[in-house]
């Protein structure tokens, strides 16, 4: 009876193990993008593969890609809410009115590159309060920073200098960008990204575009705007925060905590080399199908910071978030200025 028992004791603790010393807990991931470009498959293959090694499996990430569960309009509401989404990409460009502050990153038309990008933005953000806070009034955490390639000139006749824009219609995204080109003596517009620009470049309804040297390649716009200026410090500024709900991640243990920030130190030392291997595979690629691909010099960069005026539009933009309330707009520009200029060096 007494073996019955110790056997019977024995058979109930095996069966509590599971739901206690190897308790799961999964976070859903929210991307607008599909698997299968350079970002996306880099979050998946390292950044999460590392979050549960280094967690033992404690944590799972359960991703959904391409905009399944949000477009990327809406992904700092869905996970601010937390109740579809735990983590969520988060472009700050998309939300300008929510995250203000973090609209300065574009408003440089120089900045670092690769490993020094990715250092710059842990730098802001462990320096500068203002920008997490930001977040944090959003219910959200940045655990990890997914930085964007360079800007370059895609034109649809020869270009062998930025001055050449002057009289010709440029397309860009980016407010600051299409202030920029207005002060080169370009004809800034805006359309949507895709067959529309195509169209335009094939038709002369536009004679270029000015984006990042990834979305460029991906839609093609090589072969009809095959003459490219670019330049690796000619600075995007484009960020994609990988964020997670703030209650969420105040519920984790702090050994989960840890982990997932011993992951993000894996990813960032790998993230550089990987920007700066696909930068060049694109360039190649270009060149490949005779794009004429030119990299602007230390003195042309220059040149182009003088052409787009920035501080002014910056001076101009600080005023308008000074009037809508943002009073710290002035104090956070000077010291990410003080900081791009120290990453330059």
């Amino acid at each position: 009876m007494e073996l019955a028992k110790k056997l019977l004791a024995v058979v109930l603790a095996g069966a509590l193990l599971p739901s206690t010393a190897f308790a799961v807990k999964t976070l859903k991931y929210s991307d607008h993008e599909a698997l299968g470009g350079t970002r996306t498959e880099f979050i998946n293959d390292v950044f999460f593969s590392a979050i549960e090694k280094e967690s033992h499996g404690r944590l799972k990430i359960e991703p959904h890609w391409g905009g399944e569960l949000a477009a990327g309009y809406g992904a700092l509401a869905l996970v601010g809410q937390g109740k579809r989404a735990d983590m969520a990409i988060v472009v700050p460009e998309y939300t300008a009115k929510q995250l203000p502050l973090h609209q300065i990153f574009k408003s440089f038309p120089v900045g670092p590159s690769a490993d020094r990008q990715v250092s710059f933005f842990r730098h802001i953000y462990a320096e500068v309060p203002a920008f997490p806070a930001e977040l944090e009034q959003k219910n959200v955490v940045n655990l990890y920073f997914a930085t964007g390639y360079p800007v370059a000139f895609f034109s649809t006749h020869p270009l062998t200098s930025l001055t050449e824009v002057k009289g010709e219609t440029w397309r860009s995204a980016s407010f600051w960008h299409q202030a920029f080109l207005t002060h080169a003596g370009a004809k800034a517009v805006t359309m949507p990204w895709g067959d529309e620009t195509r169209n335009a470049l094939r038709s002369g309804a536009l004679d270029g575009i000015m984006v990042n040297v990834d979305s460029g390649y991906e839609i093609d716009a090589h072969i009809t705007a095959p003459n490219i200026l670019i330049a690796k410090n000619l600075w995007l500024g484009h960020i994609y925060l990988l964020v997670i709900n703030k209650d969420t991640w105040n519920e984790l243990e702090k050994q989960d905590q840890d982990a997932i920030q011993r992951a993000a130190e894996i990813a960032y030392k790998k993230q550089g080399s990987v920007m700066n291997k696909a930068f060049d595979t694109q360039i190649a690629e270009m060149r490949k199908t005779g794009a004429n691909v030119s990299i602007l010099q230390a003195k042309e960069l220059q040149q182009w910071k003088t052409l787009s005026r920035y501080q002014d539009v910056q001076e101009s933009w600080v005023k308008e978030q000074e009037k809508s309330g943002v009073q710290n707009a002035g104090a956070t520009l000077q010291k990410v200025t003080q900081m791009v200029n120290q990453a330059l060096r």
